[in-house]
């Protein structure tokens, strides 16, 4: 539904020259609301105007293309559309061409000059995107020319220095794209166009190049640090650890492939293993650490002991973690303070389902997301949990694809989950009854990938839906899609 107030303003924007020459005589206060209409139906050269003249110190996306009172569509769940950015990134580069001595002659009021261009938070789901729209890597490539380009203008005569602009962003870099962005953070020191990156998330990329990007970054506007398939071992994070422990208000850490294993120590790993943990001591702002993929079997403790504060989020998936591990979670500081929990790929069905009830039990107060991917929870294992996992009152997501779990061990799952009020999504495994010929125990990997029975899937589903519909719960999603970016973001929860 939108308000009175949009129609009118989605009226004024469809004479665009007509809209540009009424800017001076609107009130300031309905600068965002023209934004997002503007952004919304690609009304370019209107919203090129807008961040040419914005009245605001600030320009939020998150802010601005958010669900509001006048309209309840929120497009940063969306991908941006082509030609609104572009027109975005065009009215900064009229703002920062408009030297400050022009400021008196300008329709609006300078005094309230634009200083910060917050472009974080878009939509970056990875999937091939339509030309019609941009990835979170173009909008950042397109900021990053405007940082170069700007640089190679050259000096500007004394008195009409632009407006220096801070452009908050979320950068997404690999081998391909590193030296295009180091020469867009090294142009932007000391430039009008300060590129100020809040998330980073490096992929497959060098050591070295690694080290060296987090040179060029300012220590005072990371939150996070992501480190994807650079398969680093514990000899090159030792490397890269301290450059990114100088970053003091840094609340994630994602790594992964850590190879701490102490079933087989060396010299040089234990050494490599301890500067690490010491590196990690230095950390006061940590809120959120993933450890995915990494050998940390009997190692947990000293892993956790060595952070300063409690962490919220907490991501151990595929880390071959032992009884001991668990219980000492439990026991910690931490688990009374855990929104976000990812336990996936570690062996829940044995020796290790006592110490993880108990965790989850201790975390039950705090838990919004638990994800338990591929931990050979059969029903047998899951009905034993139930009474622990229910006691999990603001539960909101529960993933347990990939488990050997029954029709009947699922419709219990539903019935007794009627008590958390809060949960919202259920991503299920398809059940063992809809295979033909299921080796058992099933190893994950057939679960994985034998074919199923989709006439005998077909009913499963319409008999959960059934069962949602009768208990009044149709707003909960069950579903089996574990590709469609249902698990939240930490930062999200």
């Amino acid at each position: 539904m939108h308000t009175l107030v949009f129609l009118s303003t989605r009226q004024v924007l469809q004479c665009q020259p007509a809209a540009c020459q009424a800017l001076p005589l609107l009130p300031r206060e309905l600068f965002p609301l023209l934004f997002k209409v503007a952004f919304m139906d690609k009304k370019t050269v209107v919203l090129r105007e807008l961040v040419h003249t914005w009245p605001f110190p600030l320009l939020s996306f998150q802010q601005l293309l958010q669900e509001c009172t006048h309209c309840s569509r929120a497009l940063l769940q969306e991908r941006p559309s082509t030609e609104s950015m572009q027109a975005v990134i065009l009215g900064l580069t009229a703002r920062l061409h408009t030297p400050e001595t022009e400021a008196g002659t300008q329709p609006l009021c300078r005094k309230h000059a634009l200083r910060v261009l917050d472009l974080t938070g878009l939509l970056d789901d990875g999937v091939e995107q339509d030309p019609g729209t941009m990835s979170m890597w173009d909008c950042t490539a397109a900021v990053a020319r405007t940082c170069i380009a700007q640089q190679q203008g050259g000096a500007v005569e004394p008195g009409l220095a632009p407006v220096p602009v801070e452009v908050r962003v979320d950068l997404r870099v690999n081998r391909a794209s590193y030296a295009f962005l180091r020469e867009a953070l090294r142009s932007s020191v000391g430039s009008p166009l300060r590129l100020c990156c809040r998330d980073l998330r490096a992929e497959d990329l060098p050591m070295r190049n690694t080290v060296a990007l987090l040179q060029l970054l300012d220590a005072g506007c990371l939150r996070r640090v992501d480190l994807r398939f650079n398969n680093l071992g514990l000899r090159g994070l030792s490397v890269i650890i301290p450059h990114v422990a100088r970053f003091q208000h840094l609340a994630s850490l994602r790594l992964h492939y850590v190879h701490g294993d102490s079933r087989q120590p060396s010299v040089d790993g234990e050494d490599n293993f301890r500067y690490f943990l010491a590196q990690m001591g230095r950390f006061t702002r940590l809120r959120e650490l993933s450890m995915g993929s990494s050998l940390l079997s009997g190692r947990l403790d000293q892993l956790l002991s060595t952070l300063q504060s409690p962490l919220e989020s907490l991501e151990l998936a595929f880390c071959a973690l032992l009884p001991e591990d668990l219980r000492f979670l439990a026991r910690s500081p931490h688990a009374v303070h855990l929104k976000k929990l990812d336990l996936s790929g570690n062996d829940l069905s044995g020796s290790q389902l006592e110490p993880f009830q108990g965790l989850l039990q201790a975390a039950a107060a705090t838990l919004l997301h638990l994800e338990l991917t591929e931990c050979q929870l059969a029903d047998t294992q899951l009905l034993a949990t139930l009474p622990v996992l229910t006691r999990c009152a603001s539960l909101r997501y529960l993933g347990l694809y990939g488990n050997p779990l029954s029709m009947a061990g699922l419709k219990e799952l539903l019935r007794d989950s009627a008590a958390q009020a809060e949960l919202r999504t259920v991503v299920h495994p398809f059940p063992v009854d809809c295979y033909e010929g299921l080796p058992w125990p099933p190893p994950a990997s057939v679960l994985l990938e034998a074919s199923i029975n989709e006439e005998k899937f077909a009913r499963v589903e319409a008999e959960l839906h059934q069962l949602l519909l009768t208990s009044g719960r149709a707003h909960v999603l069950w579903t089996t899609d574990i590709y469609g970016r249902l698990a939240a973001d930490y930062f999200s929860l």
